[in-house]
């Protein structure tokens, strides 16, 4: 619906502009009459808050005297009379930085509801151009704002809870950690409260109460969760959860120490991770389901043991520098009685820092294998930009040449003149901006110390660090070798002061060795970059003027040039690093 209604819109335009311009009953103007590009919620989209901002983006500025209570109206089917009386109350305002006007309900939105938003043709641009045909578009609410606790541990009315249970609650969202805490979660017996210590794991929305000291034996227990527990939008627990559960006598195993410790830092990579239990445990339970480590959400690969009491997990491979682990035992961990530990052990820990100096963070630019200001150029060739896009502004689509017979594979062409798909010139903007502060950030970097370079580097073998020249650069003589030294996280930065020249051939190629990774090389070039006939090369150069590829040459990296253009002199390659 939404997509029929926008080429409505923009044929009308078309037409209005065609034979003199858009059309309004006391104006008529010269000029392309504004449209809706973009509306939250989206057209048709479903489980939208209750607590939702209705927000409609134009493509031109608009007049913010004729964004007034007849401009929009939000509405669900189901009631009854005209526009006024089928409209919701709320408040109406436009932010003039982002052509967005927005729509505030006095009230949250009815759940299980579809609304219908209707922008309508009193409202114009800057020019006095209006809207040429209503937009509408529906979305549907979801079932409930409102959080719940869908599970927890024990269960209410459990019996023969392990007296150390680590007592958890399970919400239905995600919710604001800070309203998880000892008086929105509390144990209680009879009236009595119970010491401990509120967790929250934002990754399962789960809430945890460590009791101080064991549980009493064959004793009830009350559980409560308050309706101050509230989800991320600040929306409460419609009622307390309260649930009970009773001890038994017996006591779960549990871990008494780890190595490296919770919240650790600087370990080494070649670091093999244990756990020590207060009692003998069945070796069995003891595996690599029970015992895991893992980098963000990703598992590690690695072995797992166990002997006396200690567990111990080798990771395959040595871990990632400037990275932070997270190491679990599972309550499939069970002693020789049977008895699994009362709740999971989870603990966290950092790697050393990587060798060299700290990434430089492309952001937004990252997307580009080939960036320029005023010229993207194929000679001649069958070019290829590999995962990666191209991209030019302020330069414009027609000062790209050579595409075909030069290709894009799984990327695209973005030109700061594109009108379609809406976005492209902020979003060039955006990314040479993002090019800039990486290209500043590199010129600045100073630790760790730069070391000194100058003339040409060809036939060496350089560690990860800084290495600066206050004038030109060459790579000329042999290959110049970067070796991360089994740190696939290494990271160099060159800061060359003028141009820089790989020669290529049978010599003047950038070849990686120790684990480097070109993703973490960069040349920071204060004037242009040529990167020779026939080399193979490796890194993103960001440059201040123009970067040129001669004949044949290839890059694992970007070419990013933040004044100039790129060229691609003959059958160049350059994947994604």
């Amino acid at each position: 619906m939404k997509t029929k209604i926008w080429i409505t819109t923009v044929i009308a335009c078309i037409t209005a502009a065609f034979i003199g311009g858009c059309k309004d009953e006391n104006v008529e103007m010269v000029g392309v009459c504004p449209v809706v590009v973009s509306t939250t919620p989206a057209n048709l989209a479903i489980n939208v808050p209750l607590e939702q901002v209705i927000a409609v983006t134009f493509n031109a500025a608009m007049n913010p005297a004729t964004i007034g209570p007849n401009a929009f109206d939000l509405s669900s089917p189901g009631a009854s009379g005209g526009r006024q009386k089928s409209s919701v109350a709320g408040v109406l305002t436009y932010d003039a930085a982002t052509f967005t006007m927005k729509f505030t309900p006095d009230q949250k939105l009815e759940a299980n509801t579809t609304y219908s938003g209707k922008v309508h043709t009193s409202v114009k641009d800057m020019m006095g151009n209006a809207l040429q045909v209503d937009y509408t578009w529906t979305f549907s609410t979801n079932a409930s704002v409102s959080p719940t606790v869908t599970a927890t541990s024990p269960t209410n009315n459990a019996t023969g809870t392990l007296v150390n249970q680590v007592v958890n609650a399970n919400f239905s969202m995600p919710m604001d950690a800070s309203t998880i805490d000892g008086t929105t979660f509390t144990v209680t017996q009879g009236t009595n409260s119970i010491p401990g210590v509120v967790t929250f794991d934002a990754a399962t929305a789960k809430a945890s109460f460590t009791p101080n000291a064991s549980l009493s034996a064959n004793t009830v227990y009350t559980g409560t969760i308050t309706t101050g527990a509230k989800n991320e939008s600040g929306s409460p627990l419609l009622n307390n959860y309260v649930w009970t559960f009773t001890t038994g006598a017996i006591a779960a195993p549990t871990v008494t120490s780890t190595d490296p410790s919770n919240m650790a830092t600087n370990v080494a990579a070649n670091k093999v991770i244990t756990a020590v239990f207060n009692e003998a445990m069945d070796a069995a339970t003891i595996t690599a389901t029970s015992f895991t480590l893992k980098i963000g959400t990703t598992a590690v690969a690695g072995v797992v043991s166990y002997s006396g009491t200690t567990a111990t997990f080798t990771p395959s491979a040595n871990l990632l520098s400037g990275n932070t682990y997270t190491a679990t035992i599972t309550t499939a961990a069970k002693n020789i009685s049977g008895i699994s530990l009362a709740s999971d052990k989870v603990w966290s820990f950092s790697t050393v820092a990587s060798l060299g100096p700290v990434a430089v963070n492309l952001k937004s630019v990252a997307r580009f294998g080939i960036i320029a200001g005023t010229g993207v150029s194929n000679n001649a060739g069958f070019s290829e930009i590999r995962n990666l896009d191209v991209g030019i502004s302020p330069g414009v689509r027609s000062s790209i040449t050579g595409f075909p017979p030069a290709i894009i594979v799984n990327g695209a062409m973005f030109a700061s003149d594109d009108i379609a798909p809406p976005g492209v010139p902020a979003m060039l903007i955006q990314a040479k901006q993002d090019l800039t502060d990486a290209y500043l950030f590199a010129e600045g970097a100073t630790s760790p110390a730069p070391a000194t370079v100058a003339g040409d580097l060809g036939g060496q073998t350089l560690a990860p660090g800084i290495y600066k020249s206050t004038s030109t650069l060459l790579v000329q003589s042999g290959d110049l070798t970067l070796d991360a030294q089994g740190d696939p996280n290494a990271v160099w930065i060159f800061q060359i002061a003028s141009d820089f020249t790989t020669v290529g051939g049978a010599g003047g190629n950038v070849i990686l060795s120790g684990g480097a990774q070109a993703k973490n090389v960069f040349w920071q070039v204060g004037s242009s970059a040529t990167i020779g006939d026939f080399t193979t090369f490796k890194g993103n150069v960001l440059a201040l003027t123009s970067i040129t590829m001669n004949s044949g040459a290839v890059a694992a990296g970007r070419m990013l040039a933040r004044n100039g253009s790129v060229v691609m002199t003959n059958t160049n390659i350059i994947e994604k690093p």
